[in-house]
């Protein structure tokens, strides 16, 4: 029988530590279950991710493809590698376009990153983590001077309130969701939830608060106000610790407007208000982030922790991150600042990185890029050739007709564990090892490091992402990747040494002490440290991660905070409600909304059949439904790009004029708009215009402009 082999869920970024066991005869998982010596999660283990480890319903790739005559045909390791390098040899490195994802290992990300700007030398060059969270990412750095919470799930049980806004952990982060349920049972302890439907979380709630759909920055407002119209600001913390707050007082709207704007009553948002009045931990996610004003409204979460005080231990704004290394994305891919969090313009910090990788600093692009929507934009014009790597842009990117087509006119290297909709119209495609096959290290969305193992050989026509990536590095880069086969551990050892004397320091964790502790924090600047709450110096500085030039904010109670700003201070911001991209109106007349389910993995394609998908299940309230042409529980959904066949689920929780579709799903994103986040560049995945009607022949699940769309 095979041994027990410790390792980190892949499948939220949680970041539960698992055993597995693999099979005793062939390849694959036999058995996998929570491990109760992980210090993350204590041997809890949600249903998803161990059955999605051992037994993902996706169809498997096992053998390399290369397009002959328009078709995907098996071939060597060898012709698919040469036809993959022979591309990118075609075109200038900035003509290649490269697009990651949160579900690598930190050592596969850091070295993607290191391919296409050390390599390539492209400026197209994202993950699809820039969807999901680059709006919490950018709020965090304007708002402190450095990416991710301050606060841990070691705070969870010492709030006192628990405000889940625009999220849903029941169905996101189920063992996560259970710490607050319990924290929030405990006598006096609350829980509220905003969201504009009554989601699973909200239905465990002890309040929930309904803005209408795209409000919330209306409703953030709205509780400001309220609280300094009641004097309940913590005035020596904000002159101790913060800058800005007089000039967002002046700019804060009436309570009674806000509230208005934000369809609920202000009787609500006293509630809120009361909730941030106490030690509060703000939890939110994608129903934020995925907004027009997503920087702004992560902002303005923020801006309500720092106005009460609610920046210290059981207290604190907690952006709750979607996939399993997202946060180890953002630390050292080099998508949106180098190894470590360094600046990405700044002359010195790209010297240094160029001198680690021995190229030249010229050869470093000059900013970071469009973001993975700029970047479809510019397929088939600046962008000649696109690789792809655990990520299925076709089908998850908004108004996906439109990235179908620019794919289309691109040449495609697409490397994953399973067939998808990218996979499908790729000119190369690259099978890749997946959970419980490959070897590395991974960053939940604490900030906890901890390893990532194999359990079972992978299949032999599969290698794993980092020996692909590196593989092709060597055949064009040589001086670059100088081994095609890297130790995984030679990969961490080179990012984390990168990171040293930086914000996201991980250079004091190597994989021995992993194996010794099976996890450990940042900033964790030496083999004793292990980050604690950020930016929070309390009597014993030694917990804090300010940097020399930090200045230290002291509290009347001798508490204190260094904050990674040039002031040192944390800043406070000014944006108010503006308009949504597209609202409904006469000829589209409902909105539009998207969301996670429990039992789908981002585009689905570990738990559906890519193939022949199942129609879409469309969630919508019955007296929508009343007012709708649905024919015998089906209807189409159309926008201004698409349209969709749909399976009508009639439900009270979702509101009236709202349709509610599962963002995993390969039809939804033909529906969604591909408006941005101008700071963060990410989508409003959230709301647009749709309207339901009547299912025909000429109107089929599979088309993606609707038949009676205008011109």
């Amino acid at each position: 029988m095979s041994d027990w082999v410790p390792t980190t869920c892949m499948r939220c970024a949680v970041g539960c530590g698992h055993l597995q066991r693999g099979a005793d005869i062939g390849s694959g998982i036999d058995v996998v279950r929570g491990d109760a010596a992980h210090p993350v999660n204590q041997g809890l283990a949600c249903e998803r991710g161990v059955s999605e480890t051992a037994d993902p319903d996706g169809d498997w790739l096992t053998r390399p493809m290369v397009r002959r005559d328009g078709e995907l045909v098996s071939t060597t390791w060898d012709v698919a590698l040469a036809e993959a390098a022979e591309a990118f040899r075609q075109v200038d490195g900035e003509e290649v376009a490269v697009l990651g994802s949160g579900q690598q290992t930190n050592e596969a990300a850091y070295a993607l990153g290191k391919l296409a700007r050390g390599g390539f030398g492209t400026r197209y060059y994202d993950a699809n983590t820039t969807l999901c969270m680059a709006s919490a990412v950018t709020a965090y750095y304007q708002a402190f001077g450095s990416d991710a919470p301050p606060c841990s799930y070691d705070d969870i049980p010492e709030a006192e309130t628990h405000v889940i806004w625009g999220a849903n952990p029941a169905v996101a982060h189920p063992v996560m969701f259970r710490w607050i349920r319990q924290a929030a049972n405990e006598e006096g302890v609350e829980l509220l939830v905003v969201d504009p439907v009554e989601t699973d979380s909200a239905e465990a709630a002890d309040a929930h608060v309904a803005p209408e759909p795209g409000q919330d920055l209306a409703l953030s407002r709205a509780v400001l106000s309220r609280l300094v119209e009641t004097d309940r600001i913590d005035e020596a913390f904000v002159a101790e610790a913060t800058e800005g707050f007089d000039e967002l007082r002046e700019s804060l709207p009436e309570v009674e407007t806000a509230a208005a704007e934000a369809g609920v009553s202000v009787e609500a948002v006293e509630r809120l208000a009361a909730a941030f009045d106490r030690d509060a931990l703000c939890y939110w996610g994608m129903g934020v982030n995925q907004h027009v004003q997503g920087t702004e409204l992560s902002r303005s979460l923020i801006d309500l922790c720092l106005a009460t005080g609610n920046v210290e231990p059981g207290s604190g704004p907690f952006s709750l991150t979607g996939q399993a290394n997202s946060m180890g994305t953002r630390v050292c891919s080099c998508k949106g600042s180098w190894p470590g969090q360094r600046p990405f313009a700044d002359p010195d910090e790209r010297e240094t990185v160029a001198e680690t990788w021995d190229v030249p600093v010229e050869r470093l692009p000059p900013d970071p890029g469009p973001g993975p929507v700029g970047m479809a934009e510019a397929m088939g014009e600046e962008v000649e050739v696109a690789y792809t790597v655990a990520t299925n842009p076709v089908a998850g990117m908004p108004d996906a007709g439109a990235v179908r087509e620019a794919f289309e006119d691109t040449f495609v290297v697409a490397q994953d564990a399973f067939h998808t909709e990218t996979t499908e119209l790729a000119d190369v495609v690259l099978p890749a090892a997946t959970w419980g096959e490959s070897e590395g290290t991974a960053m939940n969305m604490e900030r906890t490091v901890s390893r990532v193992r194999a359990a079972t050989e992978a299949p032999s026509g599969v290698r794993t992402d980092l020996r692909i990536i590196a593989t092709l590095g060597a055949r064009l880069f040589p001086d670059l990747f100088d081994d095609a086969d890297p130790a995984p551990e030679t990969l961490f050892e080179e990012f984390s040494a990168l990171t040293a004397g930086t914000d996201a320091d991980v250079s004091g964790i190597t994989y021995d002490r992993l194996d010794e502790v099976k996890a450990v924090r940042w900033p964790a600047p030496d083999a004793d440290a292990n980050g604690g709450y950020r930016y929070y110096e309390g009597a014993d500085a030694a917990d804090g991660d300010g940097t020399e030039d930090d200045v230290a904010a002291d509290g009347d109670d001798g508490e204190s905070w260094t904050f990674a700003t040039p002031t040192g201070r944390a800043q406070f911001s000014t944006g108010n409600q503006g308009e949504l991209p597209e609202p409904p109106g006469e000829e589209y007349p409902l909105t539009l909304t998207t969301a996670r389910e429990s039992d789908g993995y981002n585009t689905g394609v570990r738990s559906r059949d890519v193939e022949d998908p199942d129609p879409v299940v469309a969630r919508i309230n019955p007296e929508t439904v009343a007012d709708s042409p649905v024919d015998d529980g089906s209807i189409v959904v159309e926008s201004r790009r698409g349209a969709a066949s749909a399976t009508v689920e009639e439900d009270p929780a979702v509101p009236e004029g709202m349709v509610w579709l599962p963002i995993h799903h390969p039809a939804t994103n033909r529906l969604t708009i591909d408006a941005l986040d101008p700071q963060s560049k990410e989508p409003n995945f959230k709301q647009c215009a749709v309207r339901l009607v009547a299912p025909s022949p000429s109107v089929a699940a599979e088309q993606d402009v609707p038949a009676s769309a205008d011109d």
